[in-house]
C-alpha cells in the first residue's frame, strides 16, 4: 500500500483558492441579504435581483458591455491571428524576436500609461475630426488594441506546433495560397484562436483602467458604472449583478472547455491525415 506523504504544494494550492473565492462567494452570499448592508444577515430575499432587473439604465449598460466585448473581442482575434502568423514568417529572426518584444511590451504595460496614451490620441484625432467623441467607438479602438498582443499568444503556440512540411505538402498537390490558409493553418489553429478569443473577451468585459480614461458623451461600462455607485454607498444590487456575472463566467469556462476539446480533436485528426499525406508524397 502507497504511503501518502505531506505537501506543502497541497497546503500552498488550497490556500490560494480559499483566498480567491471567499470574497466571491461571501459576496453571492449577502446579495440574498434581506438587509440593507453586508454586515448582517437578517433573511433570504429576492428584491436586490428584482431591483436589479427593473434598473432599465444598469441592463442598458450591461449589454453595451457584453457588444463591445464581443465585438472587441472578434475583430482583436481576426488581426491578433494574422499578427501572430506575420511574426511567425518573418523571415529575420532579428526582426521576429523585435515583432515578438514589441508585442510583450503592451502585455506588462500598466494599464494607466495605456489609458492615457489613448485619451492623448484621441484628444489630437478630436482636434483635426470634429466629428470625433470620446465614446464607444474610443472604448472600441481601445479594447482592440489592448486584447490584440494577448490573441498573438495564443496564437503562436500553436503555430509553433505545428508541422511545415504538412504546408509543402498542400502546395506540392497543387493548393494556393488561400486554400493552405482555409484548409491547413486556421483549422489546426483553431484551439488557440478559441482560446484568444475568450481571453480577448474576458479583459474586455473586466477591464477599467483603460475605459475610465477613454470613455465619454454618455456611454460606460459595466466596470465604470459599478465603480460610480460603489463610491456612492453599498448597494446590495452591484452584489446582485456581481452573481450573474459570475455565473455567465462559469457558463463560459464551461462552454470554452467543451468547445476547445471537441476542436483539439478535429485539429489533431486533421493533423494526422496531413502527416500520412506528406510521408506518402
Amino acid at each position: 500500500m502507497k504511503k501518502r506523504t505531506f505537501s506543502w504544494a497541497n497546503i500552498y494550492l488550497v490556500f490560494i483558492f480559499v483566498l480567491l473565492y471567499v470574497p466571491i462567494f461571501y459576496l453571492i452570499f449577502y446579495s440574498f441579504n434581506a438587509g440593507g448592508n453586508m454586515s448582517t444577515f437578517t433573511g433570504f430575499t429576492w428584491e436586490h435581483y428584482r431591483n436589479l432587473f427593473s434598473d432599465s439604465r444598469l441592463i442598458s449598460i450591461v449589454v453595451q458591455t457584453f457588444i463591445l466585448a464581443f465585438l472587441s473581442a472578434l475583430l482583436a482575434t481576426m488581426i491578433g491571428t494574422f499578427g501572430a502568423m506575420a511574426i511567425y514568417y518573418t523571415k529575420k529572426r532579428g526582426s521576429r524576436n523585435a515583432l515578438l518584444g514589441l508585442n510583450n511590451i503592451l502585455m506588462v504595460s500598466p494599464d494607466v500609461i495605456i489609458g492615457a496614451s489613448f485619451l492623448i490620441l484621441f484628444t489630437l484625432l478630436g482636434g483635426y475630426l470634429k466629428s470625433f467623441q470620446l465614446g464607444f467607438v474610443s472604448v472600441l479602438l481601445s479594447h482592440i488594441a489592448f486584447s490584440i498582443p494577448i490573441v498573438v499568444l495564443m496564437v503562436l503556440p500553436k503555430l509553433k506546433e505545428m508541422n511545415d512540411s504538412i504546408i509543402d505538402a498542400a502546395r506540392d498537390l497543387g493548393a494556393n495560397n488561400f486554400q493552405v490558409l482555409a484548409n491547413i493553418i486556421l483549422p489546426f489553429l483553431t484551439p488557440g484562436i478559441i482560446a484568444g478569443y475568450f481571453m480577448a473577451f474576458t479583459y474586455s468585459l473586466d477591464d477599467f483602467a483603460v475605459t475610465f480614461f477613454v470613455t465619454g458623451n454618455g456611454f460606460t461600462t459595466l466596470s465604470v458604472e459599478i465603480y460610480s455607485r460603489a463610491r456612492q454607498g453599498i448597494s446590495l444590487e452591484i452584489n446582485a449583478l456581481s452573481t450573474l456575472v459570475f455565473i455567465f463566467s462559469l457558463l463560459l469556462v464551461v462552454g470554452y472547455y467543451f468547445i476547445s476539446r471537441d476542436t483539439s480533436k478535429k485539429a489533431r485528426k486533421r493533423k494526422r491525415e496531413f502527416e500520412e499525406v506528406a510521408v506518402l508524397k
